[in-house]
């Protein structure tokens, strides 16, 4: 039995009749935390910060070689993977490997190590459902977190362009958004800023499921007992100051006719989006981090670490990595495949003075 949403269905989304077990509002999202009332109708500027609420500078990338026949595009909070088209062909990729661009050192205790940085989280989050990563380094400076002007916008925007044509000839593309990158996915879609501050950083919430989740790609492999206690417990981390509220995302057609909204979260009285997939491509996107759960240690009451915790978080992985073995493309041989891969450096431990416990650096 999937949980019942708590509140109804935007118009694109029609009830299918199902009836799901109830998630009370008080249960699904609301946080006994700040109730500052705000309307939903607030939207952010055209920079606001994403995960730990760092400022993010995104340059342009230095790509290792063979990393345009890497498989997999991946928006990953303030991370950024890289892959262009190839030609499809059947069966499955049981070598997936998965390439994140690195973030430019904002912070002064980072610096010191490199000029460039992938938490380690993320790395083992995808390793751990059997795929391999590249890091796609950085060299040159860029601006803040702004989803409309910085390098960040910019090369993803390249990449999301390239997965719209990638998939309408056949060539399967997928495209995955985590907090950061979910944000950025709104605006490329959009065409506009839409988010609302929701000051939602650093709190657990449970998921309130839509009726469209049921029959959702992304939720379908979750057994019943999981998405029981993802709709009743807080098991799914936000660490994001700005969130899509329903009211926007309801008012903005491109939106509604490109993504359907999987669950839905309120704060500060405002009911926002925590997890969509798109109606025709292998787009995804999640405001929360399920790679913190089993990865990141901050004495923090916003990760949680309970075993149904872990699940959700393998759950996701296994889900992301098998979208990614549905796309076949490869590097031209061994030795380019070798020397790219992340296993080349050594993370360093950080958790005594970041929210991260491990980071891979890059000069």
């Amino acid at each position: 039995m999937w949980p019942r949403p708590a509140e109804p269905l935007p118009p694109a989304e029609p009830r299918s009749g199902t009836t799901f077990p109830r998630v009370q509002p008080g249960e699904g999202g609301a946080h006994p935390a700040g109730r500052a009332a705000r309307s939903g109708r607030r939207r952010a500027s055209a920079g606001p910060g994403g995960d730990e609420g760092a400022m993010l500078r995104c340059p342009g990338p230095r790509c290792p070689p063979g990393v345009r026949l890497l498989l997999f595009l991946l928006l990953c909070a303030n991370a950024l993977a890289s892959v262009v088209s190839g030609s499809r062909r059947g069966g499955s990729n049981g070598r997936p490997i998965i390439g994140i661009l690195a973030q430019e050192c904002d912070f002064t205790s980072f610096s010191r190590f490199g000029s460039s940085y992938i938490a380690a989280s993320y790395v083992k989050f995808l390793e751990s459902a059997g795929a391999r990563v590249v890091p796609i380094r950085v060299l040159f400076p860029g601006g803040g977190v702004d989803l409309k002007t910085s390098e960040y916008s910019r090369i993803a925007r390249i990449f999301y362009n390239k997965a719209l044509k990638a998939n309408d000839k056949g060539d399967y593309f997928p495209v995955w958004g985590t907090c950061l990158g979910y944000e950025e996915l709104t605006y490329l879609t959009s065409g506009e800023i839409l988010l609302t501050w929701t000051n939602t950083e650093d709190i657990a919430f449970p998921l309130n499921f839509t009726t469209a989740a049921q029959d959702s790609r992304m939720f379908k492999n979750f057994p019943d007992f999981l998405l029981r206690k993802l709709a009743t417990e807080s098991l799914t981390a936000h660490f994001h100051h700005w969130s899509l509220s329903m009211q926007n995302f309801t008012q903005n057609e491109k939106l509604r006719n490109f993504y359907k909204i999987l669950t839905t979260n309120t704060h500060a009285d405002v009911e926002f989006i925590s997890t969509m997939e798109a109606h025709k491509y292998p787009i995804y996107g999640v405001q929360w981090h399920p790679e913190k759960n089993p990865f990141e240690w901050k004495n923090s009451s916003g990760i949680p670490h309970s075993a149904s915790a872990m699940k959700v978080a393998y759950y996701v992985a296994d889900f992301l990595v098998n979208e990614a073995r549905k796309s076949l493309h490869h590097f031209p041989n061994t030795g380019e495949e070798t020397k790219t891969l992340i296993y080349n450096y050594t993370p360093v431990f950080t958790g005594t003075f970041s929210p991260f416990e491990q980071v891979y650096f890059f000069d």
